[in-house]
């Protein structure tokens, strides 16, 4: 299985994209930059359960569209950058339709679970499968952003809680599997995956 976590800041990811010359399949590098700018302001100092630089996540998700699935879509790698600046900054739909237009604020709401105010550890799970089982409405395009952001948080899952390591492993192979059946670069990987982590079953 194949792991995606070269670009660990955007300079190292603007510089692997320019030396590959993948601008040259449609990749809009001074739009990425103007999202990768945006996720870092929005998103200042947060950092990961692991520790890392909230940053790197999104730098993950983004490798994995750019290098895994040969993404080129412009919205599709914007909102990758952006995809949790709603769901964990202040930062609002409003705040990102008006940077970056409605079509990377609609991919963006799409991917952003609804918040669940003062609900107790079963309320916020049942919201989370609302949100997981509403994604098989989604349009292609929010889809994939999806498929990345859980590419990046599953594909070193070993470094959560064991018991953590069996929940989300149920869930993504529940909700997230399913998904990525329309995407072979995506149902492929999934599958790899799945192997990698069969222990968790």
């Amino acid at each position: 299985m194949e792991v995606y976590a070269h670009w660990r800041t955007w300079d190292e990811a603007r510089t692997a994209l320019a030396a590959a010359d993948l601008t040259a399949s449609g990749i809009d590098l001074v739009r990425l930059e103007r999202a990768a700018v945006a996720a870092q302001r929005w998103h200042g100092d947060q950092t990961r359960p692991t520790g890392v630089p909230y940053v790197e996540h999104l730098l993950e998700a983004l490798e994995v569209l750019v290098r895994g699935a040969g993404e080129t879509d412009p919205a599709i790698l914007a909102a990758a950058l952006l995809h949790d600046v709603v769901e964990d900054t202040a930062a609002t739909l409003t705040d990102v339709e008006a940077e970056f237009g409605d079509e990377v604020a609609e991919l963006v709401d799409w991917v952003t679970k609804p918040p669940v105010a003062g609900a107790g550890r079963q309320a916020k799970r049942a919201a989370k499968s609302a949100y997981l089982r509403r994604l098989r409405d989604a349009p292609r395009e929010a889809v994939v952003v999806k498929l990345a952001d859980r590419a990046s948080n599953v594909q070193r899952l070993y470094q959560m809680p064991p018991d953590f390591q069996r929940r989300y492993y149920a869930e993504t192979v529940t909700y997230i599997l399913p998904l990525a059946e329309g995407e072979p670069w995506f149902a492929a990987w999934y599958a790899t995956w799945r192997e990698e982590f069969a222990h968790l079953r």
